[in-house]
């Protein structure tokens, strides 16, 4: 159960080394974190205007562009913070991805090393 005023974070994420990960660094920033897996579930998840969406490109259950394409041009979604992750020899899927309207996209690497920090950022936002 969410409680008021708490940052959620929606993860399109299926790799369980980046789950536990992203996880850890949401409890130790205080935030509350949901797992999607597929399209639907996403889009359904995403209505709730959550904090951070984090979104691993490499996902082979559901179409990552195709979901931020879709949050990006909802007029009441627009506003929603998506940072993505994806393999650094994938440059075109990474230029794919900013086109599409993600905010962030960041190397896996770059990504597993400062997910502290980032989420810091988005706890702080809110005075944490």
């Amino acid at each position: 159960m969410s409680t008021p005023g708490t940052k959620k974070i929606l993860a399109l994420v299926s790799d369980l080394l980046f789950s536990v990960k992203i996880t850890d660094a949401a409890k130790r920033n205080g935030m509350q974190i949901e797992y999607v897996k597929t399209d639907d579930d996403f889009l359904e998840k995403v209505k709730h205007n959550p904090t951070l969406v984090i979104i691993d490109l490499n996902i082979n259950t559901a179409e990552p562009v195709k979901m931020i394409r879709a949050v990006k041009e909802n007029p009441e979604r627009k506003g929603v913070n998506i940072l993505g992750f994806v393999s650094h020899v994938q440059g075109e899927l990474k230029q794919m991805a900013h086109e599409a309207g993600c905010d962030q996209v960041l190397a896996r690497s770059a990504f597993s090393q400062n997910l502290q920090q980032i989420l810091r950022r988005y706890a702080g936002s809110m005075g944490f």
